[in-house]
């Protein structure tokens, strides 16, 4: 039989209606011929209330424990759906990520998956098992431990399992029924794209679209798993939600598919700070080492020997970073004249796989920003997209504009 992968996040299992609603459309899929594997998150804010629980009990907690504690969530789920389809008379079990075994690496946390072997559910698919519910988000350590994927791993899980049993889709329900061109809350313009590449999906959610997990998609992308988002609130036809695919699926495309916006960003400056080889390495292996996300990078012209160091990185993370660099600056392992903040920034960003071989996006780009008043602080680019960092108090006006000026609303 032929697999499909069905993904439904916290929103999807908030409560039995919800888990009965989701029951219904696996059993449509059922009907059609299918083996499925679905993979569950845990029901709605549940997580946040066992992350709640461990650092109420612990604040430095193991993060062995924490991963036993926080993963069992899904476990709930995996169950309660696994009854909810049996009672519909659908063969159906639950299995939790070491029953599998999803074989992680040992970084609590934060896991990586390692491999699936396929071979325990195709054995119980062949013993007439429909549907094998899997409690995402987890895995086993090589030392038998429970581990955890990190925020939004039940997504990654969902790829790795269509790539492991060559599924035919992996379809990811969620409180939205696709991918936009841009959040709707900000433009009532967007619009619902019927397809999208992996490409352009992977852009999207590492700039700041939440609809699916950066990692998953990297995921689909290696591996050409195809994706469906769709939402788990409305009725279904075949062609609902956005496919996520390879470019060569997707006939004719706007020069941009969509405008992706990060409120929660700060600029900072190492201003004075000696022009020599090897300095970079220095601010930004710092920087790593306390675990600081960086993005955005520009260098000034060097006068004198000295130069301006800028880039970019989310605003909780701002007071870590100060208290690496200055930790440098008094061991005398980098010498600058100030460091500059900037918490009140936004970044924005145009992504579209046809700016490989259209000219003018960037300039079109700045002459919208430059005509609505709005100062570009910093710019960066790659072959598929360009994002500028603005103030963040014209964050909403630049990402309305910018739609309205590549005629996002228009299908191509």
């Amino acid at each position: 039989m032929p697999v499909l992968v069905m993904k439904f996040g916290g929103t999807s299992v908030a409560n039995l209606d919800r888990i009965k609603r989701a029951a219904k459309r696996i059993g449509v899929e059922v009907a059609k011929g299918y083996d499925v594997i679905v993979i569950v998150s845990a029901m709605s804010g549940k997580t946040n209330e066992l992350v709640g629980w461990v650092n109420e009990t612990s604040p430095l907690c193991d993060a062995r424990e924490y991963d036993a504690v926080v993963s069992s969530g899904e476990n709930v789920t995996a169950g309660l759906m696994a009854l909810t389809l049996q009672e519909m008379n659908i063969p159906a079990r639950s299995w939790q990520g070491w029953q599998v075994p999803v074989k992680t690496t040992s970084a609590h946390s934060q896991a990586r998956i390692e491999e699936i072997p396929s071979e325990n559910i195709t054995a119980k698919f062949a013993e007439g098992m429909k549907v094998a519910v899997v409690a995402g988000f987890q895995g086993v350590s090589p030392e038998g431990r429970i581990t955890t994927l990190g925020r939004g791993g039940s997504d990654t899980t969902a790829v790795a399992f269509a790539a492991a049993f060559d599924a035919e889709r992996c379809d990811i329900y969620t409180d939205v029924d696709g991918v936009y061109t841009t959040d709707p809350r900000v433009s009532e313009k967007a619009r619902k794209l019927e397809k999208i590449a992996f490409e352009e999906m992977l852009e999207l959610a590492s700039l700041g679209a939440k609809v699916l997990q950066t990692r998953s998609v990297e995921l689909a992308m290696r591996y050409k798993v195809r994706l469906r988002v769709l939402s788990s609130f409305e009725e279904q036809s075949d062609d609902a939600g956005t496919l996520v695919c390879d470019e060569e699926e997707i006939m004719e495309s706007n020069v941009v598919a969509g405008v992706a916006f990060s409120r929660d960003e700060a600029k900072m400056t190492l201003i004075s700070v000696a022009d020599r080889p090897g300095i970079a390495s220095i601010i930004f292996g710092c920087l790593s080492d306390a675990g600081v996300n960086v993005d955005m990078i520009v260098q000034n012209i060097s006068e004198e020997g000295r130069t301006d160091m800028t880039f970019s990185l989310p605003t909780d993370q701002v007071s870590r970073a100060e208290k690496a660099l200055d930790a440098l600056k008094d061991t005398g392992g980098l010498n600058f004249g100030e460091l500059d903040v900037d918490g009140d920034v936004a970044k924005v960003s145009v992504v579209g796989i046809g700016m490989r071989s259209q000219s003018g996006v960037a300039a079109k780009m700045f002459k919208v920003l430059s005509d609505d008043g709005i100062n570009i602080k910093v710019i960066t680019t790659s072959e598929i997209k360009i994002s500028v960092l603005i103030d963040r108090k014209y964050m909403e006006l630049a990402v309305q504009a910018l739609h309205d000026a590549f005629e996002l609303e228009k299908t191509a």
